[in-house]
């Protein structure tokens, strides 16, 4: 069976029409499918757990974008029988992008009926909190602290948050630990990604990719305020290697420890408070339809 996840408040004047596309794509492939509304935060995340746990080999069809995704995967519970695919609709669509899927909705939906899933890879957290994108701390927290203030989001809104934080975020004291390293930062940012975007299009990731089996971990150090706009442009086009204050690796587990007590992570733009950014790759384990 398949089960399209879809958020009601989508669901209006060209959402509608888009539900319609993708159940017309499953019609005529004559697959069986039920459409399962969400309607507050958590609600995505409980249907996969109810639909992946029933024993029987199904697939969800997330309409939504990276918030979504995020639900899904945390709600994930038989990763064997079970696989996932995504029409994206949402504003960011970091990881659609990523995984090159289509953003006609009548085109994504044609890889879940007419395509076979592959398995990639996806973060996991010491807590149990999975990414399938991207995990962090520092100035992208920030960034969508100042995002999400208010009633009206978008890439619009993301980008004057981005250039409000760049000028008044103070970086803060870490210390990071992989492959037996043990590093001091006074920094920005301390990320780690699956996917190559972050915040709507960032090419924070340039060398990511979502089957390699590693994480690519990325540290921001302090950057002068004269130089900090010109600095993020180029992290910003993927140019990593551009800016002498950035630590770039390739690992399989990264531990981040915050200096103050009380602290917030993101995962696929979602904030969560004091929870150990403990972060390793979960190799070869979700089965997802591609290109």
């Amino acid at each position: 069976m398949h089960y399209i996840i879809a958020n009601e408040t989508r669901l209006k004047g060209k959402g509608r029409k888009i539900l319609e596309a993708v159940k017309g794509v499953f019609d005529r492939a004559e697959i069986a499918y039920k459409v399962l509304l969400t309607h507050v935060k958590g609600d995505a995340k409980k249907i996969a757990e109810e639909v992946t746990a029933d024993g029987n080999e199904n697939t969800l069809v997330a309409m939504g974008g990276d918030g979504t995704l995020h639900d899904i995967i945390n709600g994930f519970k038989d990763f064997e029988k079970c696989s996932l695919g995504l029409v994206p609709i949402g504003t960011g669509n970091d990881f659609a992008s990523c995984a090159k899927i289509p953003t006609n909705a009548v085109k994504a939906a044609e890889l879940i009926a007419y395509g076979k899933p592959r398995r990639i890879d996806f973060i996991e957290l010491s807590s149990g909190l999975r990414s399938i994108n991207s995990v962090g701390m520092g100035i992208d927290v920030d960034v969508l602290k100042r995002t999400y203030s208010g009633n009206k989001l978008g890439k619009g809104k993301y980008l004057r948050s981005l250039i409000s934080s760049l000028i008044h975020f103070k970086s803060c004291n870490f210390t990071v630990r992989y492959d037996g390293k043990e590093e001091k930062h006074y920094g920005l940012i301390a990320a780690c990604g699956n996917g190559k975007f972050l915040g709507g299009g960032i090419n924070l990731f340039p060398e990511a990719e979502i089957d390699d089996g590693f994480l690519d971990l990325i540290i921001v150090d302090y950057i002068s305020k004269p130089k900090i706009i010109s600095a993020f442009i180029k992290l910003m086009r993927g140019k990593v290697a551009k800016v002498k204050n950035v630590t770039f690796v390739k690992t399989k587990a990264a531990t981040f420890i915050h200096e103050d007590e009380n602290y917030t992570i993101q995962a696929e733009g979602e904030l969560y408070d004091n929870v150990p950014l403990e972060a390793k790759i979960v190799e070869n384990k979700l089965k997802f339809y591609l290109p």
